[in-house]
């Protein structure tokens, strides 16, 4: 039976559809962020003359572009907004929250992380799994690999291998399938298979998309002579690939305190973290830390480890 499980971390609350020992789907909430779905108070602040189009700001000075304004609508007032999109960070530049104006009779969609069932722990390597293929970029499958990039414009996914090319591409669509969902994927996605000469070879990849992403909500183009296939799906806020893209050190720091939660051994809790990571450790998470576990926490740093190779122990008091 598949079901969402919930786990509300430090930092950042966390949620997985998993089936029996195998991860469906994930997805990803910090603190402070709007979440598709969901409706909010907004002051509108800027709004055309005759558009139906403007920005407002919530309580906590975050922006949000708003469609659909009724026209007795005015700069001032305070709306209530249905958010579509989360701000999506990306490089050198922020993509505000987007929403459009909610009926007083509309409430808020249902997320999993209000229905999911929540637990102190996910089953053993779930989640790590999941996380380090983001944090990676990389998915590696019989005869070939998956390589994930993140660019303004769009997700763009490499697939590459040994493999004879219709047997590389066929073999690349189940891996593909599944990490979709796992990453959270919307928006714009272009995957780039082996070219393949032949008409029948194309759409022999095409029927394996259709039947492997039956169950996931998308459009896509058909396989081009190069290879190139185009999926747009609906993008509700940053995937985990977008997360390790642009708060790298930030995602490290949360996944490090998730470690120190799970250390069983007695003594004080000791992280050990590279120096960039250290500075992203906020006092009021090492206290909820020292609170959840009821030892106290140290922190060391190393140089030589990477960021996202931070661990936890248990050292003597």
């Amino acid at each position: 039976m598949t079901e969402w499980l919930i786990e509300r971390g430090i930092g950042e609350d966390r949620a997985l559809l998993i089936d029996g020992d195998e991860a469906l789907a994930a997805k990803l909430h910090w603190p402070g962020e709007l979440r598709a779905g969901e409706i909010v108070k907004a002051k509108l602040v800027a709004k055309s003359e005759g558009a139906n189009r403007g920005t407002a700001c919530d309580e906590r000075g975050q922006e949000i572009l708003v469609d659909r304004l009724p026209a007795e609508v005015t700069e001032g007032q305070t709306i209530s907004i249905r958010i579509s999109r989360a701000a999506v960070t990306e490089r050198g530049r922020l993509k505000r929250a987007q929403g459009r104006t909610a009926l007083a009779s509309e409430s808020a969609a249902a997320s999993p992380f209000e229905f999911g069932r929540e637990v102190r722990r996910f089953p053993a390597g779930l989640w790590e799994d999941v996380w380090q293929q983001a944090s990676s970029g990389q998915i590696d499958f019989a005869g070939g690999s998956l390589v994930f990039s993140v660019t303004p414009a769009m997700t763009v996914v490499d697939v590459d291998g040994e493999l004879l090319p219709r047997d590389l591409a066929l073999a690349a669509v189940p891996a593909l399938a599944r990490a979709l969902p796992q990453f959270d994927l919307g928006g714009s996605i272009a995957i780039d298979f082996p070219s393949l000469q032949a008409k029948a070879d194309r759409q022999a990849v095409d029927r394996a998309l259709d039947h492997a992403l039956a169950d996931w909500t998308h459009e896509r183009t058909a396989m081009n002579g190069f290879g190139l296939v185009h999926i747009v799906a609906r993008l509700e806020g940053p995937s985990l690939l977008h997360r390790m893209a642009t708060s790298r050190i930030a995602a490290a720091a949360r996944m490090v305190l998730r470690s120190g939660e799970a250390v069983q051994e007695p003594g004080a809790i000791l992280l050990t973290v590279h120096p960039a990571l250290k500075a992203k450790l906020k006092p009021a998470w090492l206290d909820e830390l020292a609170r959840r576990s009821g030892r106290e926490v140290r922190i060391e740093t190393d140089p030589a480890l990477a960021i996202e190779a931070g661990f936890a122990q248990a050292v003597p008091l």
